[in-house]
């Protein structure tokens, strides 16, 4: 038996977030990522809201940490809206989402992504750092009510960041489309996305603004897939990783993606070399269909200037040694491993890591 379920309502294309002003909000709690406070963006959004009282809470910083959740829940605490609105990337859904789970009483959670890739904006999912190790939250009480999808939010975002989020979406679509609980509904899910985005993640990159809004509803189809699929040891791996060397998440999956394919088709060979034939990498055998896959996302990843290994990300080996006893552990404890198609040892992990160390 299978079961699919997405409760958020999304609201995608151009003029989306006029939405906003028909959702009867009194009470706004607007977390943002501080470049859209300094912009203006986050002011004019939170005018479109209409809500009778608001406040701005701005503190966002990358990976996260659980102390910021706290200092936002205290605040959610204190001024006790109706509605908590996040307008950001990741870490901002991932601080927004904690303080709606903290705060102690229903709030209802809108999701406004300025990037395409952690696809957080219809996921359970938020991470949070504590002492240099990324813990994942996941509870259905984080799934946002509402995710507004505006094209007009993605017209200045900066190569590196396209090259970063766009190596999640197809992260996130292929472990979902491998993983223990995927179902026929996540894995169509899933292909589209990964076939979307690795196609057009390139024209993206240079410049091109007319696939951006495509590209954005790939991120949200594979964080529909994922979410109830689950995901795998190259997430596993990019949160521990993280934690360690706060990497952008997106370029430690880009670094791990073809060493985790590597291992993972020890057992699910086929369904990556089905996802490899719809991508039209091509490939009668499936041994052949899955070197195609990994050659592909190699090219890609080069194409969009990211690393291939963490000494070229500016990680040097004599670090990686020295923590690499704690990235294993943290890789074991993650709760991503319990859907890796692959039951995940030690030994595995040890030597993806030695695969994407590099030499220096």
């Amino acid at each position: 038996m299978e079961q699919f379920s997405c409760k958020t309502r999304i609201i995608s294309g151009d003029g989306a977030l006029r939405a906003l002003g028909e959702l009867n909000i009194r009470r706004l709690f607007f977390v943002a990522d501080p470049y859209f406070v300094k912009n203006g963006v986050a002011q004019q959004i939170v005018a479109a809201a209409k809500a009778e009282k608001t406040e701005i809470f701005s503190k966002i910083s990358p990976d996260p940490s659980v102390e910021l959740a706290a200092e936002g829940t205290k605040a959610v605490q204190e001024f006790k809206p109706d509605t908590l609105v996040a307008l950001g990337g990741g870490s901002a859904m991932d601080c927004a989402k904690a303080m709606v789970y903290f705060a102690g009483f229903p709030i209802r959670l809108i999701a406004i992504p300025t990037t395409s890739g952690s696809g957080s904006e219809v996921t359970d999912f938020s991470i949070l750092t504590h002492n240099g190790v990324k813990h994942p939250l996941i509870d259905t009480i984080l799934q946002p009510e509402v995710a507004i999808l505006d094209n007009s939010l993605l017209w200045e975002l900066p190569p590196s960041l396209i090259a970063d989020t766009g190596f999640d979406i197809l992260s996130h679509a292929l472990e979902a489309y491998v993983a223990k609980n995927a179902g026929a509904v996540t894995d169509a899910l899933a292909k589209d996305a990964f076939c979307c985005a690795f196609a057009l993640l390139p024209a993206s990159f240079s410049g091109n603004k007319a696939v951006r809004g495509k590209v954005h509803i790939a991120a949200t189809m594979a964080g529909m897939a994922f979410n109830q699929a689950g995901l795998g040891l190259c997430h596993a791996m990019a949160h521990s990783l993280g934690g360690a060397f706060h990497l952008p998440h997106g370029r430690l999956n880009a670094i791990l993606l073809p060493k985790v394919i590597q291992c993972n088709a020890l057992i699910a060979g086929d369904k990556y070399a089905r996802l490899a034939r719809a991508a039209d990498f091509g490939g009668a055998a499936d041994a052949v269909a899955v070197r195609n896959l990994i050659a592909g996302l190699t090219r890609l990843r080069k194409q969009l200037q990211l690393p291939e290994t963490l000494l070229q990300a500016g990680i040097s080996p004599r670090e990686v040694r020295a923590q690499s006893q704690q990235i294993v552990e943290a890789t074991l404890a993650d709760p991503c491993c319990k859907t890796n198609p692959l039951g995940v040892e030690g030994y595995m992990v040890h030597r993806i890591l030695d695969g994407v160390t590099g030499r220096g």
